[in-house]
C-alpha cells in the first residue's frame, strides 16, 4: 500500500535545495504557492494522522506543532530569513516529551525525547537518575542505540554536584536534554507515516519512563 505522504520528502528537498541557493524574501515570494501545496499542506495533514495516531495509542493527546519558515534573525550574524529544513514534531505527554521529524536537503530523520529540561525538571531528573531509574534510563540508551537513535552529547563537562565525578550514570546526570536522532533510510523516506509510527514504538519506554520520572 503506497504511503500517501511518499511524496513529501522529495517535494520538500528540491524546494529545499532550491531555497539554499536563494535564500531571499523574492524567492520564498515567488514560490510561496508552491511552499503551501508542496510542502506545508501535507505537513499539516501528516501532523495530524501522526496525533490521531498516537492520542489513539496512548489515550492523550499528542499535540502537533510544524515550524514556521521564517528565521529568527534578530540577534544573529546570519541574516538569511528563512530555515532550509522543514521540521515537525508531536507533544506527547505533560513531562514535553516530543516526537520529531526533520527534512533539509542532505538528509530526514525522526527522534525524540525531550529538547530542555526545565529549571524544575533538572533537579528531580539528577534525583531520580541517581535511584533506581538511572539504570533503566542507562539500559534504555544502550537499547535506542542499538536500535539506530543516537542520543545527544551531554551539555554539562562535568557530573554536578553533589555528585561524584565517579558516578555510574554520570553521562545522564551531565544532560540538560535528552533526546535521540535517527537517519531514515531510503525505504522509510518512501513512507514518512509508518516511519514515524515505528520511531514513535521505538521511541515509546523511554518517553515513558521520562514521564514517571519527572512528573512523580
Amino acid at each position: 500500500m503506497t504511503d500517501p505522504f511518499a511524496q513529501l520528502i522529495p517535494d520538500a528537498r528540491a524546494f529545499l535545495t532550491e531555497l539554499s541557493q536563494d535564500n531571499s524574501r523574492d524567492w520564498f515570494t515567488a514560490h510561496k504557492d508552491r511552499y503551501e501545496a508542496q510542502l506545508k499542506s501535507p505537513a499539516l495533514l501528516l501532523l495530524d494522522e501522526v496525533a490521531q495516531a498516537i492520542t489513539k495509542r496512548t489515550g492523550r493527546q499528542a499535540v502537533p506543532r510544524l515550524f514556521r519558515p521564517q528565521r529568527d534573525i534578530r540577534f544573529s550574524k546570519d541574516k538569511t530569513p528563512y530555515k532550509t529544513h522543514l521540521h515537525m514534531m508531536w507533544t506527547v505527554n505533560s513531562a514535553g516529551c516530543a516526537l520529531f521529524f526533520g527534512i533539509d536537503p542532505q538528509s530526514c530523520t525522526t527522534g525524540g525525547g525531550i529538547m530542555n529540561l526545565t529549571k524544575a525538571q533538572l533537579p528531580v531528573w539528577r534525583t531520580a537518575v541517581d535511584g533506581e531509574t538511572g539504570d533503566e534510563a542507562a539500559a534504555l540508551v544502550d537499547i535506542l542505540a542499538l536500535k539506530g537513535f543516537a542520543s545527544n552529547e551531554p551539555e554539562l563537562k562535568r557530573v554536578p554536584a553533589p555528585f561524584g565525578k565517579a558516578h555510574p550514570h554520570g553521562h545522564l546526570l551531565q544532560r540538560k536534554s535528552l533526546t535521540f536522532w535517527h537517519e531514515m533510510s531510503p525505504r522509510e523516506q518512501a513512507a514518512p507515516m509508518a516511519a514515524l509510527m515505528s520511531a514513535y514504538l521505538t521511541l515509546e519506554p523511554m518517553f515513558n519512563l521520562l514521564q514517571e520520572a519527572l512528573d512523580a
